[in-house]
């Protein structure tokens, strides 16, 4: 429906919007997801791979979760910004 019509449709925002109706927030944050992020944000601030080598030698579900986690904080910028 959202293809048809031409609107976007964000499966993280999804979630986080029903997810109260449902479960805590809390039972949901995983650890390991919790330190990906941190992995995310420590080797963007300070420009290095987050492991050894280039990236041709990053493992390729790092790269995965990064553009995962970069699209999302740029849509929460984007949001932010629109209601601001």
């Amino acid at each position: 429906m959202n293809l048809n019509e031409g609107k976007g449709f964000d499966t993280a925002k999804s979630v986080m919007a029903q997810l109260p109706f449902f479960s805590c927030k809390r039972i949901i944050l995983d650890a390991k997801m919790q330190k990906d992020i941190s992995r995310y944000i420590y080797c963007t601030e300070l420009g290095i791979s987050p492991y050894p080598g280039d990236y041709s030698m990053q493992p390729q579900r790092w790269i995965d979760k990064f553009f995962i986690i970069k699209s999302t904080i740029n849509d929460a910028i984007k949001k932010e910004s629109k209601n601001a």
